[in-house]
């Protein structure tokens, strides 16, 4: 099968940007042809200005899309983001040359101007279901009413199009929690899979999870990750034997660092076979998010290296874990709850027995391996038209 890929490059490569790389690798290893039809958002405030402009409607990337598929002539075309120097425009290209049409939620963006359903340190649903223009009045796009105006126009006018209800034959969701959220924007159910990402395998440890003293947190140190409530847990811990390391940067690691109590400690960002190394050699994993996680790749990532998590039950992290790793989730933003949480893992046989069984769910569901099957079944079922009869 041949399998065209399009996908905006984000400023600082995250998430999506793995996600859409390994699935490539995914596929070709499989036996299947894979291309990219690739833009990246411009840093300059200028050039972001000039891109943003076209973010609702880019002529210019349909063209190229266009091009791309009489060059290519995929069977398929996968859409991963295409905010915003992309823009939707390319998916009704995809669909005017009679080519089916993947989309991957990653986020929200097709119905919230920030794309998370997150605003004043709370979850919001003000647009689900309703308009965009919620927004522009909170100015909810990094703080800015024009900004925001252009986000929500972008929502605007391809639902007024039809952009994404007509031109699209597959979403792909990542977890059946994200799945109503969907729905209630307007995206047709039936036409909505659910498929979870995958991770490569870390390899295996070298001692269990119950010879390190170090709980693990990785990812970004802004408002919405939950870090600040974690350090308050950390806090009720008082005097622990637990080390907490802090992998990530953000803009709020200045105040962190200021407040964090004894036994944390900050790396910044770390290269990913560092962070790879610190999972295989940690006692647990902490996740505290506060937002409507679509999926969670780094929680994933933890269960490959067989460790416990504990964190917010929030979004769809408690259907990764399974029923043997949810019972360690707790309310997001009660302090008290996660601080009993990472209490219960200081006993040495719980972290080593949660730890296994998060690494067998893992291998059940999240190595490459389970996942080639479920891509192949998507992209075979818009192929054919037979539409999606499994979840």
């Amino acid at each position: 099968m041949r399998i065209l890929q399009a996908h905006t490059r984000y400023r600082q490569a995250g998430g999506e940007d793995a996600v859409v790389a390994a699935e490539a690798k995914l596929l070709r290893s499989g036996g299947h042809e894979v291309a990219r039809l690739e833009a990246r958002n411009p840093a300059g405030a200028a050039a972001a200005a000039g891109a943003m402009a076209t973010a609702a409607w880019n002529a210019a990337a349909a063209r190229r899309m266009t091009d791309r598929i009489v060059e290519f002539a995929p069977d398929v075309v996968h859409v991963h983001n295409t905010w915003f120097a992309m823009s939707p425009s390319v998916v009704q290209a995809a669909g005017r040359k009679g080519v089916p049409v993947v989309l991957t939620l990653h986020n929200y963006r097709l119905m919230c101007s920030n794309g998370l359903l997150f605003r004043d340190g709370r979850p919001c649903t003000d647009c689900v279901g309703s308009h965009p223009w919620h927004g522009v009045v909170h100015r909810c796009y990094r703080g800015s009413a024009t900004a925001s105006v252009v986000a929500a126009t972008n929502i605007a006018v391809n639902r007024s199009r039809g952009t994404w209800r007509n031109c699209v034959d597959a979403y792909i969701a990542m977890t059946e929690a994200a799945r109503p959220l969907f729905v209630a924007a307007g995206l047709p159910s039936d036409r909505i899979v659910v498929k979870p990402h995958f991770v490569s395998d870390p390899g295996s440890r070298r001692q269990a999870p119950s010879a390190s003293r170090t709980v693990l947190y990785v990812g970004r140190l802004e408002v919405g990750k939950g870090i600040e409530v974690l350090l308050r847990a950390w806090r009720q811990l008082g005097d622990t034997d637990l080390e907490l390391l802090v992998i990530g940067d953000g803009p709020l690691r200045a105040s962190l660092e200021q407040l964090a109590p004894a036994g944390v400690r900050f790396s910044g960002w770390l290269p990913r076979e560092q962070v790879r190394e610190h999972l295989l050699t940690a006692r647990a994993f902490a996740f505290p998010s506060e937002w409507y996680e679509p999926f969670g790749l780094v929680v994933v990532e933890a269960m490959a290296a067989g460790l416990a998590v504990t964190g917010s039950r929030i979004g769809g992290v408690d259907e990764l874990l399974g029923t043997s790793g949810a019972d360690q989730l707790v309310p997001p933003g009660d302090a008290e709850a996660l601080a009993s949480s990472l209490e219960r893992l200081r006993e040495d046989g719980m972290a080593d027995r949660v730890g296994a069984l998060m690494r067998r769910r893992y291998e059940e569901r999240f190595t490459p391996a389970a996942n080639l099957p479920l891509l192949e079944g998507i992209y075979a079922s818009v192929q054919s038209g037979a539409g999606l009869s499994a979840r």
